[in-house]
């Protein structure tokens, strides 16, 4: 059995809620669906988020990388044989992380297919219910708290908190927050790298010394800044927790020699798929940092596969899988859905989509 087709489609789903970083504003998700058709007619799916500012990604880009080179590397090959086909895959091209991340999702969402389980138990799990935090986009300290109110309302234990705007300002946003949702909830911090290292050391023992009890704080200073991601978490208690700085292995081991983080954000998208999500949280675990799965903007096709990994490997801090709680519509029929805090993944083979939804999509291959 072999796998026939290779189809992409080209997604641009609204948000409810505008999501606003230190990095960016949208008010889309836009990424590439990827789906591996075997002989039989069963399809695997993977996703390719459009992260100009993280990543690099494009829809454009990922499309072209799956059509040209991934898509004919596999056409023909037994999709059964996993491990040999996401190595290929992971081999065939350099960076490309997100395009690698979609057909290494797809075709474990079609072995898991083929072999009539759902995708977490194919990797070792059995849970179908993953908790999340939630995020609450940038902002001023009124809205902020509001949201966080809402939040809470809603049934989320997690809130993350998104800073790094403003420096001058985040103490205050923080103390917001607290302040609206009580002694009860748990707050981190993303600032995307919005910070320099002083104004990061400033703020977290700002929000030390108020007693505003921060669960971690994500990526205050700038990807590549190393030396002073380390120079940060050498001179606050608050956990640092890596994001942007790691994307895959010699980034983690880099992270963990200089000491600079206490924990890592494994994303999918970034490190290039399940097959190397895996290594890393390994990795991570070996060397006593904390792990959290997280995501990019993306839909259900994505969320589904971090959930199942999480369902299978676990992680030391409540996983960020929230992005598609913030669609309005899902470009797929099935998959994961939302209970409050928590991601539920069906209780059907792989990822358990059963089709894609026609609207404002462009199908190719």
């Amino acid at each position: 059995m072999t796998i026939s087709a290779v189809r992409t489609h080209r997604v641009s789903a609204p948000l409810h809620t505008p999501f606003v970083t230190a990095l960016r504003r949208t008010t889309t998700v836009d990424t590439l669906i990827v789906e591996l058709v075997d002989a039989d007619g069963r399809s695997g799916f993977g996703e390719a988020p459009q992260v100009w500012q993280v990543t690099g990604a494009s829809v454009a880009g990922a499309d072209a990388c799956v059509r040209e080179l991934l898509g004919p590397l596999l056409t023909g090959r037994d999709p059964d044989d996993l491990v040999a086909r996401c190595a290929e895959v992971q081999r065939a091209v350099v960076g490309n992380e997100a395009a690698k991340a979609a057909v290494d999702v797809a075709l474990h969402d079609l072995a898991a297919r083929r072999l009539g389980v759902p995708l977490a138990r194919l990797l070792g799990g059995t849970t179908l219910r993953v908790p999340t935090d939630v995020t609450l986009a940038a902002g001023d300290a009124v809205d902020l708290a509001a949201a966080a109110r809402q939040r809470r309302a809603d049934g989320f234990g997690v809130l993350k908190l998104k800073v790094g705007t403003d420096a001058a300002g985040d103490l205050d946003r923080v103390r917001a927050v607290r302040a609206a949702v009580g002694a009860d909830v748990r707050i981190r911090l993303d600032a995307n790298q919005g910070w320099t290292p002083r104004e990061a050391v400033r703020v977290i023992r700002g929000i030390e010394d108020a007693e505003l009890d921060v669960e971690l704080v994500e990526q205050p200073v700038a990807r590549w800044d190393l030396d002073g991601l380390a120079w940060v978490s050498d001179r606050v208690s608050v956990p640092i927790l890596a994001d942007e700085a790691v994307f895959g292995v010699r980034d983690l081991v880099e992270v963990i020699r200089r000491r600079a983080a206490d924990l890592v954000n494994v994303k999918l998208a970034k490190c290039g798929g399940l097959h190397p999500a895996r290594t890393l949280l390994e990795l991570a675990r070996a060397h006593g940092l904390g792990t959290v799965v997280g995501s990019m903007m993306e839909s259900q096709v994505g969320i589904g596969a971090a959930a199942s990994l999480v369902a299978a490997y676990g992680t030391t801090a409540v996983a960020d899988l929230d992005a598609a709680w913030w669609l309005a519509w899902s470009p797929v029929q099935g998959g994961i859905r939302y209970e409050g805090p928590t991601v539920v993944l069906p209780d059907a083979p792989g990822l358990g989509i059963s089709g894609l939804t026609e609207v404002k999509m462009q199908t190719r291959g």
